[in-house]
């Protein structure tokens, strides 16, 4: 592959300043299942008490507290669970190793943390969020890698240009090769692509309004066929 065609792969790492291969940007995604009658109106209550804590953290682009509700946006059963967006994995290592998981694990106790890779992370134009909406796609077995990231970045990017979202995240958990997509949105998504629907009981934005705007892309690059990963020039 020429330079040229190198550098479409990874324009948008090197418009931002980003060196390919650094480690930075981490989803960290963890739930509690909630008792069928349990009072969802205190977890609400501990959310926006406790959110104040993480209002200014440094080194997090936003901290959601959730909700699922049984009976409403399609939950079928109580839970309550954080997703985060770190700027690396030191920042949430440091949150660990000081103690900082302990609150939750004396509340609820100790769940399986789901840590992803986010590939890249846009805002959107909504200034506030309601709902977030994750989405998980396994990656076929034979699909090309290279064209794979790269169309996720994409997709992300373009999706954070919606009007009501808020911000968009494109994730990967190479462990299995599957895509995490992440929309905070402001108002209820109909769409089932959309993924599954969690009300947003706060949201902690520190450092979210630094994340690079969405928006149609404008590329010069060649189209890519996602099957491939071939770049084909316009005829």
């Amino acid at each position: 592959m020429d330079k040229a065609r190198l550098g479409c792969r990874f324009s948008h790492a090197h418009e931002r300043g980003i060196q390919v291969g650094t480690s930075e940007l981490i989803a960290v995604h963890y739930t509690h299942r909630l008792p069928a009658d349990y009072d969802v109106d205190a977890i609400r209550k501990r959310a926006h008490g406790r959110g104040a804590v993480w209002n200014d953290r440094a080194e997090l682009y936003f901290k959601a507290f959730l909700l699922r509700e049984a009976g409403r946006f399609g939950a079928i059963a109580n839970s309550f669970s954080s997703l985060y967006l770190w700027q690396h994995e030191k920042a949430f290592r440091d949150w660990l190793v000081s103690g900082g998981y302990r609150i939750v694990t004396d509340w609820f106790g100790r769940a399986d943390i789901g840590t992803f890779l986010a590939l890249d992370a846009f805002r959107g134009p909504a200034s506030e969020a309601h709902f977030l909406y994750r989405q998980d796609i396994a990656i076929p077995p034979d699909a090309d890698l290279t064209a794979a990231l790269n169309d996720e970045i994409e997709r992300a990017r373009q999706h954070a240009a919606r009007p009501t979202i808020a911000a968009a995240v494109a994730a990967l958990d190479p462990r299995s090769w599957t895509f995490t997509r992440i929309l905070l949105s402001k108002d209820e998504l109909i769409s089932a692509e959309a993924g599954v629907a969690y009300q947003i009981a706060h949201l902690s934005q520190p450092l979210l309004a630094s994340l690079p705007p969405g928006r149609g892309h404008q590329s010069t690059c060649p189209p890519t066929d996602i099957r491939t990963g071939d770049m084909h020039e316009a005829t």
